[in-house]
């Protein structure tokens, strides 16, 4: 079975690899733009949405500002890639915002930015592949109320595919995050060349008309509408998640690494800024629809849609629009574009495992996941993340209107505490550095670093408050629930270090104990007693006995006639146990002698069957267990497992042939 289990996942996840060749997974550019920023990229197939979906409370009128918001959007993009590029150059570790504010605001900060992070990226596979579950649903009907299930197929999928390692997960993807980005660099060509030359039609919800909600039917007046413009804005800034991740992921790039991130992230904003103003820009012109209720928001001839209206994502509607006549086009801009959602999930498992490892390295998460697994990847962190999406998908059910509410609160917070640490960080150098013109540079990075907490800091505020009651202190009592595990690791782990130090007296940790008394316990005279007795022999203990605990007279006697008609030179002490316990007697005895002898050694040797067969477990080793779980949390007592391999072993791990015939087999 084991070797079965073996071939599946060598056949999932490939053959294992050296530690010597981590050097050969590092990345290019032209595979770390598909890998870290399609997080980004695919922001723009759902943070336009987010922006006209939020404006159609007001009605057609408010609408009209969507390429507004979108500036203003973008103008925020640029100031955070250009604060970022600054933090891969000064730490270049892969910390990212945990770096830089734990190296300049303290530890607290650090966790805090962690936590903000490690959410986040839940947040993004969970909307990601929900998002595009909709987007495979609007493509095959038959996938709709589905998409649940279908999301968590998808999560499983890319997984497996990070779980062969970064770079073979990097090429899978490269192509069809190029491909997105062609589809879209297209799609906003044709569409600029119809509507200069005239032919671009108008999108076919244009022939809705668009209901204001109670309190909106006068557009966007008032505070309600300033709000409203506020709300919009907050949720269009989910374009900027997926920028930290490159600051991340420093260490997965080629040499020179740095210069290679900052590149990578110059791409990101650039690429990002132009796609969501082309779609936003598109929509407008073609006075496109789209809103979060139809059957109360929409209405045509004077009645309302309905229930039964199914209303297309906006790239959807854009692309049937501007391609109309040529339909292929329309299918290859939604299949690439579901695809992308698919894949920007990739960027958190990406992410995610590399701030878990460092997070793991520094104490404030388990220790399993700052390894690499057989494929390089670090593979408890990409199961840990996998497992926590699919919980948040199902819980949600898939719904990205209801998912969105949570996200980029997460991402706000790092980014603000990030870039006050690298106002702190240029500061604490330039007081130190004598070259004027060094120092000029400083100024001029500490300034891009200002005016990237300045306008962080305030989307941050906005997004707290407008996003706050819609589901937004969902992520915030999630942060404040890691914070304060990572804290709670990290305190066991330095109190357990307190604990095993050797202290200011090393020599009193490597004294001896002044005698070892071993114990064998015995149950029968048959071969694994024998086992454990030739075991306890070659110890040379200073005291050897065997331990039988009596529950039945006759069996009590039978054994004694064995042991002597064996002539075995180790005495036999038999417990008494009027109430036909294992457990207390043995620990009762054991106490005794560590309570009569304090500096001597205990060890209690225990014959165990080693079984082939899970139900076989069931009917062996339960005293066994039982009493080695007891056993452990004596002080000064030492447990030894004899093992006892029974014939349904055999073919278990595959070494049977090698052994068989080898010398002391047969003991």
């Amino acid at each position: 079975m084991s070797d079965i289990a073996d071939a599946a996942k060598r056949l999932l996840l490939g053959r294992p690899v050296r530690s010597e060749h981590l050097g050969h997974t590092l990345l290019p550019k032209r595979i770390a733009l598909p890998i870290f920023a399609s997080d980004a990229l695919s922001s723009v197939a759902y943070a336009p949405d987010e922006i006209l979906l939020t404006l159609s409370v007001a009605g057609l009128a408010a609408t009209t500002i969507s390429p507004w918001v979108g500036v203003a959007v973008g103008i925020v993009l640029v100031t955070v890639v250009a604060s970022y590029r600054q933090n891969v150059h000064a730490y270049s570790t892969g910390g990212g915002g945990y770096e830089v504010a734990t190296v300049n605001l303290g530890h607290t900060a650090g966790v805090t930015v962690a936590s903000a992070l490690m959410v986040d990226y839940i947040l993004t596979v969970a909307v990601s592949i929900a998002s595009g579950a909709q987007y495979a649903a609007a493509a095959i009907p038959s996938l709709r109320g589905h998409e649940a299930a279908f999301a968590i197929i998808l999560v499983v999928i890319i997984t497996l595919a990070n779980l062969r390692g970064v770079k073979e997960s990097g090429r899978a993807f490269a192509v069809p995050v190029y491909a997105f980005m062609l589809a879209i660099g297209v799609m906003a060509v044709v569409g600029l060349i119809r509507y200069l030359t005239g032919t671009l039609p108008l999108a076919a919800s244009s022939a809705y008309e668009l209901l204001p909600e109670p309190g909106y039917q006068n557009g966007l007046v008032g505070l309600a509408g300033g709000f409203l413009v506020l709300r919009a804005f907050a949720s269009g800034a989910s374009a900027l998640t997926g920028v930290e991740a490159i600051s991340n992921a420093v260490p997965a790039f080629r040499k020179p690494k740095s210069k290679n991130a900052a590149t990578t992230l110059l791409l990101l904003g650039g690429l990002s800024v132009g796609m969501v103003m082309s779609i936003l820009l598109l929509a407008r012109v073609t006075k496109l629809h789209f809103v979060e209720d139809p059957s109360t928001q929409l209405m045509i001839n004077g009645k309302l849609v309905g229930p039964s209206f199914i209303q297309d994502p906006v790239i959807g509607q854009l692309a049937h629009t501007v391609f109309s006549g040529f339909t292929p086009a329309f299918y290859v801009v939604t299949a690439v574009t579901g695809l992308i959602l698919v894949l920007a999930a990739n960027t958190a498992f990406n992410g995610f495992p590399v701030l878990a490892s460092i997070l793991a390295r520094d104490g404030y998460m388990p220790r399993q996941l700052h390894t690499r697994g057989d494929r390089l990847a670090f593979s408890n962190g990409i199961v840990t993340l996998a497992l926590a999406a699919i919980a948040l998908i199902w819980a949600f059910d898939a719904q990205v209107t209801r998912l969105i509410q949570l996200y980029i609160v997460g991402v706000f917070v790092s980014f603000t505490l990030s870039q006050f640490g690298m106002v702190r960080h240029w500061t604490r150098h330039m007081a130190a550095e004598p070259d004027a013109q060094v120092r000029a540079r400083m100024a001029r990075s500490r300034a891009v670093n200002t005016l990237g907490f300045v306008m962080t800091a305030v989307v941050l505020v906005l997004v707290l408050l407008t996003k706050f009651t819609h589901g937004a202190w969902i992520a915030i009592l999630a942060m404040v629930a890691l914070f304060v595990l990572m804290k709670s690791i990290r305190k066991h782990y330095d109190l357990v270090r307190q604990e095993l130090a050797l202290g200011s007296d090393p020599a009193a940790a490597k004294a001896l104990p002044s005698r070892v008394h071993a114990i064998v316990l015995v149950s029968h005279v048959h071969r694994p007693t024998m086992r454990a007795l030739a075991y306890a022999r070659a110890s040379r203990p200073q005291v050897l006995e065997a331990l039988n605990v009596g529950v039945d007279a006759e069996e009590i006697a039978e054994l004694r006639a064995e042991w002597e008609a064996l002539e075995l030179p180790v005495p036999l002490k038999v417990l008494d146990s009027p109430f036909r316990e294992i457990t207390r007697p043995v620990l009762t005895y054991v106490r005794s002698i560590r309570r009569d002898s304090p500096r001597d050694l205990v060890v209690v040797y225990i014959p165990e069957y080693v079984v082939g067969h899970w139900w076989e477990q069931l009917l062996h080793n339960q005293s066994a267990l039982r009493l080695k779980g007891r056993l452990l949390f004596t002080p000064g007592v030492v447990v030894a497992s004899v093992p006892w391999q029974l014939e349904s072993t055999e073919g278990q791990t595959g070494l049977e042939d090698r052994l068989r015939g080898a010398p002391g087999r047969g003991y």
